[in-house]
């Protein structure tokens, strides 16, 4: 059983970004961080890197539900979102399945708000 959701995209990689945004708003994350890896490493090592961004997707009430279940699972939020240019220009979008990291905290509580995140983001990577 894989650990990821992960879909490719054959649109351009600005694009994409947005795209994938726009699909994750419809099942209610927003994006509370992003990471441009490609400018990062840039910035700090003066090293050219493909395209690479870091989301950090959050829906509200699933984070809340999580946190109010466990006060550690503050460690394991956003759920990552990664959009990556492959060397072949594919995008390729990838995720953690928020059941298979939350399973580490061991609470069914947690486990169950879990499972209706990965179900949101089983859906947005679907429409994408």
């Amino acid at each position: 059983m894989s650990k990821i959701i992960e879909i490719k995209l054959s649109i351009p990689f600005d694009e994409a970004i947005d795209h994938v945004k726009a699909k994750l708003a419809e099942q209610g994350f927003g994006i509370i961080t992003e990471i441009n890896v490609q400018k990062s490493f840039k910035e700090k090592l003066n090293v050219d890197f493909r395209n690479y961004t870091i989301l950090g997707a959050c829906n509200p009430n699933f984070a809340h539900r999580a946190i109010e279940a466990n006060d550690n699972v503050g460690l394991l939020l956003p759920c990552n979102v990664i959009v990556h240019q492959s060397a072949d220009e594919t995008i390729i979008v990838t995720t953690m399945k928020p059941t298979h990291m939350l399973n580490i905290l061991e609470s069914i509580d947690v486990c169950r708000v879990g499972a209706e995140a990965e179900k949101a983001l089983e859906k947005a990577f679907q429409s994408m």
